[in-house]
């Protein structure tokens, strides 16, 4: 049996696109894989769209709450992936051990339009994070076996 690898994803507001990665790894990659996120300056509270765009996928991260990345300083994790859109928000640096990638994804939050067409935005940035984010730990899991425990 192999040991669960941990990942940390940081981003600003830890109350979208961080959350989404951390619940979908959680779910769809709980075998091989521990998630947890942080920001650099959390929100109140995670998007309600956000946990909307989720719970379609029957993964359920309302009782999720955004943190700064200080809490997990000195923890170690095996890898840190920033999500934040180079183009809207500065992304935090992960000064910690552990091995750093950058996979940028559009902030869902700032979507214009009715709540309908902001929960599109939503769920294309769910599925992206699902699609990219996941398929590169998979990725990582398939040519760098964890230890066995």
């Amino acid at each position: 049996m192999s040991a669960k690898r941990r990942v940390l994803v940081l981003c600003t507001g830890n109350a979208a696109r961080s959350q989404m990665a951390q619940g979908l790894i959680n779910a769809l990659l709980g075998d091989a894989w521990e998630a947890y996120s942080a920001g650099t300056q959390p929100a109140e509270r995670v998007h309600p769209l956000a946990v909307q765009a989720m719970a379609e996928l029957g993964i359920d991260i309302s009782r999720q709450e955004p943190k700064h990345l200080r809490v997990y300083q000195g923890q170690p994790f095996d890898m840190v992936i920033t999500v934040c859109d180079n183009g809207q928000k500065s992304c935090p640096a992960w000064l910690g051990a552990g091995r750093t990638e950058h996979l940028a994804f559009p902030d869902p939050a700032l979507a214009a339009g009715a709540p309908a067409e902001q929960l599109q935005v939503f769920r294309a940035v769910r599925d992206a994070i699902r699609a990219r984010l996941l398929g590169r730990l998979r990725e990582i899991s398939e040519h760098q076996p964890s230890d066995p425990s």
